[in-house]
């Protein structure tokens, strides 16, 4: 039987950072993960390039149902504090937009960075190693692998959340959570796309590959950025965001002139170009294909002479109001976090010690804390890994 101080379980954003922080505390730490690799997830996080922070990180960008949990680790490890570490190793990186910082070059800088951090600090990394049963002994945990017996005074479940199983993602976190007492928030997939399979099917399928700057709101949340039709539904950013507040049955409301007052826009081009088409004017605000898919099936496209104030605010209403309820979502597939999870009001904020189970803890995903879109869910994993390692 193999003996140690602290083992983490799960080889991602939050269970790396925790492993080399806790390694440099003086702490003997044995990394494993059931996948081949580390990391796949930050491998292939932002498109390739990993948005691994946000600059304007605050509480107010992260749901759970205790809403308070995450200030105390988000206050200890700022965005700033892993700037600095990626500044350190010499990763060139760049602001897209909105305060969201991206690689120069491709995702694998940070879990190279990550990885050598682990390797400086001695940390025992172990893939392939499944976790087959977990027992609290007296002092620690003993666990039973694929790799023989291991056992361990601190123990850190680092599993992430049930988002793109292809890359490993599984329930194990909620079910060890349970094991030792832990409730667990209903989970469903967050930052995902929408499917749509009602008559406007047609109109996504027709634009699929479109996209157009739009504020999208549900249940009191507004986002602006683009969206984007897909063969699916929809999709870009101001949907993946919007979903993370969207349920079942709920009417999503879509500004496509955001910038716009509608009503008095086409009141104006009206008196300016009466003999214009609605779809020509369309035209200068969306591609041509869009303005005129939306101008002859939401409309009848005529010059604008020809519309009557009635019409006129008819036609501004679905440009600025435009309703949908959507069929669904993709689902874990696709979705970009898991919302829900291990029931935070069970956890020391400060530690991210389990209250029920001395010697366990949770980090990263695996808990009731999602960010939006933007970094937000890397930060929150460097955060609580790193609040949890300076107790393990």
């Amino acid at each position: 039987m193999r003996s140690t101080d602290v083992i983490i379980i799960g080889a991602g954003a939050a269970g790396l950072l925790c492993a080399f922080t806790a390694a440099n505390r003086g702490r003997r730490v044995m990394l494993i993960d059931h996948a081949n690799k580390p990391g796949k997830k930050i491998l292939m996080s932002g498109g390739g390039r990993c948005n691994f922070t946000n600059m304007y990180t605050e509480p107010g960008n992260f749901l759970s149902q205790n809403p308070h949990f995450c200030k105390s680790a988000l206050a200890r490890y700022t965005q700033w504090d892993f700037i600095e570490r990626v500044g350190k190793h010499g990763v060139p990186y760049h602001e897209k937009k909105l305060g969201q910082l991206f690689c120069d070059n491709k995702s694998s800088d940070i879990l190279g960075m990550l990885l050598s951090e682990c390797e400086q600090a001695d940390v025992d990394l172990r893939m392939d190693t499944s976790v087959q049963h977990i027992e609290k002994l007296e002092q620690g945990y003993l666990l039973q692998t694929s790799a023989g017996q291991l056992q361990c005074s601190s123990l850190v479940i680092a599993t992430g959340g049930l988002s793109i199983p292809t890359l490993g993602a599984t329930g194990f976190g909620y079910q060890i959570a349970r094991q030792f007492g832990h409730s667990v928030l209903p989970t469903r997939a967050g930052l995902v796309p929408f499917t749509i399979t009602d008559q406007l099917k047609a109109l996504c399928t027709e634009l699929s590959g479109t996209s157009a700057d739009a504020l999208v709101s549900c249940n009191d949340q507004s986002f602006r950025e683009n969206i984007l039709f897909t063969h699916r539904g929809l999709s870009g950013p101001a949907i993946l965001q919007i979903s993370s507040f969207w349920e079942a049955g709920d009417t999503v409301e879509i500004n496509l002139l955001p910038d716009h007052d509608a009503l008095a826009w086409l009141q104006q081009q009206q008196a300016e170009r009466p003999n214009s088409e609605l779809k020509t004017l369309l035209g200068e605000l969306f591609t041509k294909k869009m303005a005129t898919l939306l101008a002859e099936q939401w409309f009848v496209s005529k010059p604008m002479k020809q519309y009557t104030p009635a019409e006129l605010a008819e036609v501004a209403d679905k440009l600025s109001r435009w309703q949908l309820i959507p069929a669904g979502t993709e689902g874990y597939r696709t979705a970009e976090v898991t919302l829900g999870g291990v029931d935070t009001r069970e956890v020391s904020s400060k530690t991210m010690e389990s209250l029920k189970s001395p010697g366990l803890y949770f980090v990263g995903e695996v808990l009731d804390v999602s960010g939006h879109l933007g970094g937000f869910n890397f930060q929150w994993a460097w955060a609580s890994g790193h609040a949890a390692a300076q107790f393990v």
